[in-house]
């Protein structure tokens, strides 16, 4: 549940205050995962700062901090600092100025992401310890297992259109896997934007790792994504939970109409 900054100790507060002046938070719309996620602006300078104090809280967000440290990728925001008071583990990131990617069809904004894929695709998981695609998702099959670095959680909510280009932020759920692996889990965020699955797979496929992988596993994957969030959705009025399960279940029913 997220938390306002305003019912964070301060011994916390303080300390942010210590380091970029008296600042005042604006709450992120955005996203659930982290306790408290805010911009913060201060007297020096601005951030965006996530903070935790559940076990769970700290252990996800200390993951996303290292894994913000490790990697090299330019479209990631840098950690600018960190620190523990109170019982908090709190992590202040770059602040990218932008508006969330449009990925619907046609959007220009498609052809950012598509030069973030081309990077990403291509660069090595850093040397500290990442899911691995079945801690991830919940299902493995040996296709999946690689060396690559994979953000897996490309929504358009985590995509940041600045003036210097698109910035990916929440590095929360980053893996270690075969390069196929990120467009199959971009593939629902598609639908969701409104394209049809044969528009989704087109665009992918302009990807050497889309086009050589063999579509079985493709068939694969999709069904038991698809039973995922069906299984997620079942008895839950959540609604994301819900458009995950609409959206992945078009995609495996387009799969199996191909066949």
């Amino acid at each position: 549940m997220r938390i306002d900054w305003t019912a964070l100790p301060a011994a916390v507060t303080s300390e942010v205050a210590d380091r970029i002046g008296e600042a005042r938070a604006v709450p992120a719309t955005a996203g659930a995962h982290a306790e408290v996620a805010a911009t913060v602006i201060g007297t020096d300078r601005k951030v965006f700062v996530k903070a935790a104090h559940t076990d769970f809280g700290i252990r996800s967000l200390r993951y996303e901090q290292r894994v913000g440290e490790a990697i090299s990728v330019p479209h990631s925001p840098a950690v600018e600092w960190h620190f523990e008071a109170a019982g908090w583990l709190v992590v202040a990131f770059e602040q990218c100025e932008g508006r969330h990617a449009d990925l619907s069809p046609a959007s220009p904004d498609l052809e950012l992401l598509d030069e973030f894929l081309q990077i990403i695709g291509k660069t090595p998981a850093p040397d500290v310890p990442l899911f691995s695609p079945k801690a991830r998702i919940g299902f493995e099959h040996p296709a999946m297992d690689g060396d690559t670095l994979v953000h897996t959680d490309l929504a358009a909510a985590n995509l940041i259109v600045t003036p210097d280009g698109l910035r990916v932020v929440d590095w929360a759920f980053a893996t270690k896997a075969a390069p196929w692996f990120e467009l199959a889990s971009l593939t629902h965020w598609l639908i969701g934007a409104g394209h049809t699955p044969h528009q989704a797979e087109q665009w992918l496929a302009r990807h050497p790792a889309w086009r050589e992988t063999d579509p079985e596993v493709l068939d694969y994957f999709a069904a038991k994504n698809a039973e995922k969030w069906a299984a997620k959705s079942a008895g839950t009025s959540t609604a994301w939970m819900h458009d995950l399960a609409a959206w992945t279940s078009q995609w495996s029913a387009y799969r199996n109409q191909a066949c």
